[in-house]
């Protein structure tokens, strides 16, 4: 069986002790792909080889025949909230039976084709979960969720934002 305590207790330690340690940053770039398709991109996030196809929207013109950037967005809150939820849970000792996460993001497309007093940008998400535990009901399920809100590195970077700098190199 995993633990996630198990495999939390050395850091745990080391970042009581030397806090900076567990400062860390988390990568994607973008790969070598077909630079006269304006309408498709390859992303290579930290740590894989393969690249993710992303696809320009349907309502921006584009094929929309892979995931837009929007859907990359809502799977990074969806695995990273699920990943979450299933670590809490073995650190509480609940045993999931059932978990689904779903995610939808609302945009007016409009404000990225420079319409005037339209934001650029979801304007909501939602998060959908099911989730069963055994040997547990409501109390205990809202405790997991609880706590996996908390803890979720995306689902707070996105509920506070975050500023993004920019730089251009040579």
């Amino acid at each position: 069986m995993y633990s996630v305590r198990e495999a939390q207790a050395p850091l745990r330690a080391r970042y009581k002790a030397d806090p900076s340690s567990a400062a860390v940053i988390d990568r994607a770039r973008s790969a070598p792909h077909e630079l006269a398709d304006p309408f498709h991109a390859v992303v290579l996030p930290q740590g894989s080889s393969d690249g993710l196809i992303v696809a320009t929207h349907a309502g921006h013109g584009g094929p929309h025949d892979g995931p837009t950037p929007g859907d990359v967005l809502c799977a990074a809150l969806g695995c990273c909230y699920e990943l979450t939820i299933r670590m809490v849970a073995n650190l509480i000792g609940l045993e999931l039976t059932l978990l689904e996460v779903r995610v939808e993001g609302d945009v007016d497309l409009r404000g990225s084709l420079g319409v005037p007093a339209v934001p650029v940008g979801f304007q909501k998400m939602r998060v959908v979960t099911r989730v069963v535990v055994r040997d547990g009901g409501p109390p205990e399920i809202e405790r997991l969720l609880r706590t996996a809100q908390q803890c979720c590195v995306v689902y707070q970077t996105l509920r506070a934002g975050v500023a993004v700098e920019h730089s251009v190199v040579e």
